[in-house]
């Protein structure tokens, strides 16, 4: 389930060279530990044995349509801004077994819920963006309506470390949305990156516990000023944004404007924005053959409103062309969102903008729909 918040920070300093006793503490309790490391060219979570397996010095340069990696000589671990993936594979897995159904003695099917695999893992690295994502994709899966016993299992065994970002990726607008670069909640333990090491509190009472096992030495005032300076640079240095966090009334009210189908003529349909997106859920259910004589397994997998076959409806597809599918998601994830959560579906993490292949900028987009104060 989702952490219960702890009053405001009030942190302790952690060396770099004692930073294993996180990795101690979180190991002891039965977690594994998943952090930043390289894979097929770009930083995403992997389960890390110790401290050992942190590498200095990684980063990365996103732009529309592109990543690299970045490295540096310097110290820090956490000098990525945001990977491709991030949390929400964790507890949505792209595509998940639901149930099994097999033929039975008495010649009836007999059908069997497939039991979530739900590993306690702690996630060191965690961003504001993620954790703000985090926060809806809880609220859908864990909503009175939409209970899924799957993603609880998965949530409930997470830990959460989140990591303020100290810097900017290009595509990055987490501070136009509200959701960073300062964490703010939704982790069990919260760390800030110095130098020398980092500033350490605890977000719930789980986060406490392991805190308490840290050799944490008093914050300085310098190590304070630090965190704090770089969190505002970072904020400061963002040059996209959204053009306000209540857009509902000017995306209605441009349905019809000639921007959706000048970037249809870009847009390749894809999916790629809605895959990386930490709040997309839209998912898809088939049938498929078992292992088993007989046996058929129910599936999810994740989909999205990019997919001809998402709207189709008595055999045709209601929403007929890119223009309308990329105006369905805009207008879904940053106006209809108001209506059934109360806030935009946005976070601000850049991804869509980063891992489009035609380098389309959702914040561009919008500023020359709705101009550039679109306000509710």
């Amino acid at each position: 389930m989702a952490p219960v918040p702890m009053p405001l920070r009030n942190p302790g300093f952690l060396p770099r060279h004692a930073f294993q006793a996180l990795f101690d503490a979180l190991h002891r309790r039965g977690w594994r530990v998943l952090g930043p490391a390289v894979g097929e060219r770009v930083v995403h979570f992997a389960e890390l044995a110790s401290a050992a397996d942190l590498q200095s010095g990684l980063g990365d340069v996103q732009s529309p349509g592109r990543y690299r990696l970045g490295l540096s000589d310097g110290p820090r671990w956490f000098d990525w801004t945001v990977g491709p993936d991030g949390l929400k594979p964790l507890v949505f897995p792209p595509r998940e077994v639901l149930w099994r159904a097999a033929p039975a003695a008495d010649g009836r099917l007999h059908f069997t819920a497939e039991p979530p695999d739900a590993p306690r893992l702690a996630v060191l690295g965690a961003r504001a963006c993620d954790l703000a994502g985090l926060a809806l994709l809880d609220r859908h899966f864990l909503g009175d309506v939409a209970f899924d016993p799957g993603y609880a299992a998965r949530r409930a065994a997470l830990f959460l470390i989140g990591v303020d970002c100290n810097r900017s990726g290009a595509t990055c607008f987490c501070a136009s949305t509200g959701d960073g670069p300062a964490l703010a909640d939704g982790y069990d333990l919260g760390l800030a990156e110095l130098d020398d090491g980092f500033l350490a509190w605890p977000g719930t009472a789980a986060g406490e516990a392991v805190v308490a096992d840290l050799p944490l030495t008093e914050a300085s005032p310098t190590h304070l000023g630090a965190a704090a300076e770089a969190t505002r640079g970072a904020a400061a240095a963002q040059r996209r944004a959204l053009p306000s966090r209540r857009l509902a009334s000017a995306l209605y009210g441009a349905m019809h404007h000639d921007r959706w189908a000048a970037v249809a003529a870009r847009c390749l349909g894809c999916g790629n924005c809605a895959m990386v997106c930490p709040t997309c859920f839209c998912h898809g259910h088939c049938t498929e053959d078992g292992a088993g004589a007989g046996e058929a397994i129910q599936v999810r997998e994740w989909d999205t409103c990019f997919d001809p076959a998402h709207s189709r409806l008595h055999g045709a597809s209601v929403r007929d062309g890119v223009a309308v599918r990329y105006r369905q998601w805009v207008t879904h994830k940053l106006a209809g969102w108001h209506a059934q959560f109360g806030r935009s579906g946005c976070v601000g993490c850049g991804r869509c903008v980063t891992w489009c292949p035609a380098a389309i900028d959702l914040t561009a987009e919008v500023a020359a729909i709705v101009g550039e104060t679109g306000d509710d």
